[in-house]
């Protein structure tokens, strides 16, 4: 399934490292929202360790700050 994001949120998101690769790649693994508040703060769990701007520390788990990521979370339900 082809993941469709407004363009304004796609332009939000300009901290990117992975070249919207949760987009693009049908194969990508996204990080799981484990947690969602108010659809605002959205705790995650990855499967790897690596390096995301938008993957912030919080005590002892990580909450996710990309515009791109909530959307997908807000649309799809993944």
């Amino acid at each position: 399934m082809k993941i469709k994001i407004p363009n304004k949120i796609l332009k939000n998101t300009k901290k990117c490292n992975k070249l919207f690769n949760c987009i693009e790649n049908d194969t990508h693994v996204l990080c799981k929202v484990e947690h969602c508040v108010d659809n605002k703060v959205h705790f995650i769990k990855c499967v790897d360790n690596d390096t995301c701007d938008y993957k912030i520390s919080f005590g002892k788990s990580y909450f996710c700050s990309c515009p791109v990521r909530k959307e997908i979370y807000k649309k799809y339900n993944k």
